[in-house]
């Protein structure tokens, strides 16, 4: 019996040394030798067996040992299912957990582990409750698993209520928990609850601040990032290739140029591992220093497909297709085979620069195009307003039985939206609703957007009453600019107000939406109560909403409100500057307007657009400035490259018209392209009218009449013309006309704020 126990020890060592070897074809013999001597029914050494098979990735042989042992304990199929989990073949490594005789705390971590490292986070939590009901007390790796499943769900209330199981059971100074809890609300978007769990960590490692700065860097804190980054370094935390990575991602996100980073890379002797390779590379791609990142990519020892993919991808958000393309190219060359990845950055890249042709090609070179695939090029599409092969290719997806996620719906029911195509927007609704997708946030925001901006506000306002989860900012904006686009603006106020009511803090679209809402009724009272909640908000700062106020300020009559606080915004971009000098034109201020243009062009450094010349050119109309004007106008496209469109050409008209200088006037027309805009005739018109050039007058009629028949203001305006000069068979002849045309007069009307109300 001795003599046995001695022949077994030594063949559990032979094992041993096997398994630490990886060495296959010896173990192969003793596992020969096992069977020979009869030694197979002793299960430590059959267990030995499954060790050494697992080991040298022979998943199968282990597990024919392992259906063929005889007597089998714990350890042999906690071994049989740590194997299925690593080779990520989920579903058989439950099936072994449903079949084991008996399971401790370990059976349970392993496969919760492997369902969150395999993307079943739902399926892990479930599995967790599981475990709950069966008794087993969580352990440290346990409540890691589950916090990192919360946040790859966004389910923060049930992470909540496993933090409090945390503090329950004594593992609150767990730093493989905090870590973990941590990431969970980061990714949930709780920065504050982050950085609490942070600062309760008895102890802090290199994970903590990776976690951290990736945390801070992903909700914009960028500053805040830097600060970890830099505490970590001074407090003499290890800096090591993954927290390099991590705030390297930082600075690829907020396009800040890392240069320091890449030499405290090379200083900690990190230039050859190959993940932080590829962040360098990526951040030099997104700030768009693609001589740098061509640079290291060149000096590289090891190239992976992402390091090809980062090329391609920054040089396509350079629009240098040809570089791309040639990256593509010579990917191929070195036997590196593109994936999807790859092909989303070339199709990005080519529907960024307006090549659809050469993006849809790609696309039809792909052997099977998921899901991303097809988004990347719906999104490609809508964002260069080609909404029509939008729709085209919605349909090709439906025959290819590819099935939509809330990115597919949401870029249809913008294009739908942008189309006015409200029966295809229908259509689009019942395929949302039959991909289980109606109750997406996101999905449903897109919904009241489609529906606003076809004009069917009441489906709209039904969908947003539906919504179960009425925390979410986004369709209370999409809810107040379907009311504001609908022209009811006091609807819109009141939701803005409900909302607030509600503790939802508004974003800064919140503001300009609403702002937008007070502009339209003229109503000072109420712009100034937004203008004092951004400030208790603290957004006040922010570029959007200021523009938003200045353009409140400016329609409700107080240009110099809107100029002090025009003045005292930290921060100006080009819409800020518009909206300020047409604050001016429309209070009849023509030459603080175009002072204000001159100091915009010589000494903001923003760039003046189209919208700025608009206007400028109408405070130039107001006030008699024409010679300016024309002077302005000519300067559009030789000084500034900016294309005068028909609402230039209008405003100049107007100038001129205002002036009685026609023969100028007459002379545009005949060289402009722009003869199908009924508002250039009407204010045309309106001029002739004005200064009685009836000859001119019946010509901007005539056009008007041709473009829209039954509009009634150029009958009306030609009409009062002929009757300031007694024309009155002329008269006759317009009334006659008018009634032939059905055109009927809209009534009037204009409003004005009291204390009593509009």
């Amino acid at each position: 019996m001795s003599m046995e126990i001695k022949i077994t020890t030594q063949l559990a060592n032979f094992l041993q040394v096997c398994i630490d070897k990886k060495s296959h074809k010896l173990g192969k013999l003793l596992h020969a030798h096992i069977l020979r001597t009869g030694l197979f029914t002793d299960t430590f050494l059959s267990n030995r067996l499954i060790e050494l098979y697992n080991k040298c990735g022979r998943l199968l042989t282990a597990r024919q040992v392992f259906d063929k042992m005889p007597h089998k304990n714990l350890f042999s199929w906690h071994a049989m299912l740590s194997a299925h989990c690593k080779t990520g073949d989920i579903d058989e490594a439950h099936k072994l957990f449903v079949e084991m005789p008996e399971r401790n705390a370990v059976s349970w971590n392993t496969l919760i582990s492997a369902l969150v490292r395999g993307g079943l986070e739902q399926k892990a939590l479930n599995l967790y409750h599981d475990m709950n009901r069966a008794g087993f007390l969580p352990t440290n790796f346990t409540l890691a698993s589950v916090f990192s499943a919360c946040g790859a769900l966004l389910d923060l209330q049930y992470g909540c209520v496993c933090h409090a199981v945390v503090y329950k059971i004594g593992l609150d100074k767990n730093i493989y928990v905090g870590n973990a809890l941590l990431g969970m609300y980061a990714k949930c978007g709780r920065i504050e609850n982050a950085i609490k769990a942070f600062e309760d960590l008895p102890e802090v490692n290199e994970v903590s601040f990776t976690a951290m700065m990736g945390a801070l860097g992903d909700t914009d804190h960028v500053e805040g990032a830097f600060d970890m980054f830099r505490s970590m370094h001074r407090i003499g935390v290890r800096v090591d290739a993954i927290s390099l990575s991590s705030v390297l991602g930082v600075c690829a996100r907020s396009g800040i140029n890392g240069q320091q980073l890449h030499g405290l890379t090379i200083r900690l002797g990190l230039e050859n591992d190959l993940h932080l390779s590829n962040s360098l590379l990526d951040m030099y791609a997104k700030c768009g220093d693609m001589n740098s990142a061509e640079m290291i990519f060149d000096d590289l020892q090891e190239v992976s497909v992402v390091s090809w993919n980062v090329m391609i991808g920054g040089y396509g958000q350079k629009y240098e297709i040809k570089k791309a393309i040639e990256f593509l190219e010579k990917m191929r060359r070195f036997g590196f085979e593109p994936d999807e990845v790859t092909y989303i950055n070339m199709l990005t890249a080519c529907l960024k620069s307006g090549d659809t042709e050469t993006a849809y090609e790609i696309f039809k070179k792909m052997a099977s195009p998921s899901l991303s695939s097809w988004n990347a090029l719906l999104s490609g599409y809508s964002q260069i307003g080609k909404h029509k092969e939008v729709v085209r290719l919605f349909i090709n997806m439906q025959f290819c039985n590819v099935k939509g996620d809330r990115t597919t719906f949401a870029v249809m029911f913008s294009s739908c939206a942008s189309m006015g195509l409200l029966r295809g927007g229908r259509q689009v609704h019942a395929a949302s609703v039959k991909n289980l997708f109606d109750d997406d946030i996101y999905v449903a925001s897109g919904l009241i957007g489609m529906y606003s901006k076809c004009n069917k506000i009441d489906v709209a306002k039904c969908i947003f009453d539906r919504i179960k989860d009425q925390d979410d900012i986004v369709c209370w904006n999409s809810m107040i600019a379907g009311l504001s686009l609908n022209n009811l603006d006091k609807e819109a106020f009141m939701l803005f107000k409900n909302m607030m009511e509600k503790n939802i803090f508004p974003t800064q679209f919140s503001y300009a939406t609403v702002l937008s809402s007070c502009a339209k009724l003229s109503s000072i009272s109420q712009g100034r109560q937004i203008h004092a909640q951004a400030l208790k908000d603290e957004i006040i700062n922010d570029v959007i909403v200021g523009s938003a106020l200045i353009d409140m300020y400016s329609k409700c009559g107080y240009v110099d409100e809107a100029r002090l606080f025009f003045d005292k915004m930290p921060v100006k971009n080009t819409i800020t500057w518009n909206e300020m000098i047409h604050g001016y034109a429309q209070n009849g201020h023509g030459s603080e307007g175009v002072d204000l243009f001159e100091e915009m062009i010589n000494k903001s450094g923003e760039n003046p657009d189209a919208i700025t010349f608009i206007a400028v050119l109408t405070a130039c109309s107001h006030s008699g400035l024409i010679d300016h004007g024309i002077m302005i106008f000519n300067s559009m496209l030789q000084e500034h490259g900016v294309e005068p469109i028909s609402d230039h050409y209008t405003c100049l008209i107007d100038s001129l018209g205002r002036a009685g200088r026609f023969n100028e006037i007459e002379a545009i027309l005949d060289k402009m392209p722009y003869s199908n805009d009924p508002i250039l005739w009407e204010v045309l018109l309106s001029s002739c009218r004005v200064h009685l050039n009836a000859s001119l007058a019946r010509r901007a009629a005539d056009e008007l009449f041709r473009l829209n028949p039954c509009n009634s203001a150029p009958y009306v305006l030609l009409a009062n013309m002929y009757s300031s000069m007694g024309r009155w068979d002329d008269v006759r002849d317009i009334r006659e006309l008018m009634i032939e045309k059905q055109a009927v007069k809209d009534p009037g009307y204009s409003w004005f704020e009291h204390k009593d109300g509009i």
